[in-house]
């Protein structure tokens, strides 16, 4: 039956970076999986594989020097594109792979059991993997082991997301939103394909409270949440920097496409009413300060002040839009 999810690569793209897990550091309870997935099935190789666009990268690994490989070469990218275990059994034998650098040379991988990584919205993005350097058979028993020690993986994905989002709003908390952001500024660098950082701040938002009430300020906090998360690409970074102040960071995008993206953003907040538990409608504003990442820029906390100080300048012009940093 042909299933969607498996062929929708830009989706799943997407929910790899919502898990904000590449590129980070090592984390014990992925490396205690492997530790145990190598133990239990006598292999001299296990790895939590994520599979990107071009590469496959190790999140947590035993047997293996690499942090990544071209995802061309892989295992893995078979394995996501199907629901149950691949398994092979002898891949000398096996025309994807005999010819694989990863089977003729380091670390000569002759066997291989991996379980899809799901995803809550079954999206596969990787897969937990047992290889051997000789042909072997994986009975039931041991892909049944390995399966259920890939849930444990995906519980441990859940859970380290659930960490990194903002409760009221469902945007990324500030500590989440800095790591995702640093890793789109090293994948910026590597491919050249630069991108922008806008602060947003909620107009006059102490005054909703001060009339209001903070059960009022709430809701209209995760109105303007809804609004923006409607308003952005699968790809765009949202976050939650403190009280009414939002960040939004736009791959790949910058001069007038993010300027006219933004632009809309501002429109659909101004034009969307904001009904209240006491029947009262709300209309609210916010303000915008953009900045372009560009090879010149020495770090996020560079970036972030240059859209902090357009944000203010925004609010300086008199609030309900937005003000842009130059650069060369």
């Amino acid at each position: 039956m042909f299933d969607p999810l498996l062929s929708d690569e830009p989706a799943r793209i997407a929910a790899l970076q919502r898990l904000g897990v590449l590129d980070t550091a090592v984390e014990e309870p992925f490396e205690k999986i492997v530790t145990l997935v190598r133990t239990v099935l006598a292999v001299p190789i296990a790895t939590v594989t994520l599979v990107d666009r071009d590469r496959q990268w190790f999140k947590a690994k035993r047997g293996l020097d690499a942090e990544q490989t071209p995802r061309s070469v892989s295992f893995c990218t078979h394995t996501i594109q199907q629901r149950e275990p691949l398994i092979v059994e002898d891949a000398d034998r096996d025309p994807r792979f005999a010819g694989s650098p990863l089977v003729a040379g380091p670390p000569y991988v002759k066997s291989y059991a991996g379980i899809p990584l799901r995803t809550p919205e079954g999206y596969n993005v990787g897969s937990l993997c047992a290889m051997d350097t000789r042909p072997r058979r994986f009975s039931p028993a041991d892909v049944a082991i390995l399966s259920n020690f890939a849930s444990i993986v995906c519980d441990e994905l859940e859970l380290r997301l659930v960490a990194q989002v903002d409760q009221l709003t469902g945007a990324l908390t500030r500590r989440g939103f800095v790591e995702q952001a640093e890793r789109e500024i090293a994948r910026a660098r590597r491919n050249g394909r630069f991108g922008t950082l806008v602060m947003i701040d909620l107009d006059h938002f102490k005054l909703v409270n001060d009339t209001h009430g903070h059960a009022a300020g709430d809701q209209v906090l995760r109105a303007l949440s809804d609004v923006i998360s409607s308003s952005l690409r699968p790809s765009d970074i949202f976050g939650r920097l403190g009280g009414e102040e939002f960040a939004v960071l736009l791959p790949e995008t910058t001069g007038d496409d993010a300027g006219f993206a933004i632009e809309r953003l501002r429109q659909a907040i101004a034009t969307h009413p904001i009904s209240l538990e006491n029947s009262a409608t709300l209309h609210v504003t916010a303000s915008f300060g953009l900045a372009n990442f560009t090879s010149g820029t020495p770090s996020f906390a560079a970036w972030l002040k240059q859209a902090d100080a357009m944000l203010y300048a925004a609010k300086a012009a008199g609030r309900n839009c937005m003000r842009v940093a130059e650069y060369n």
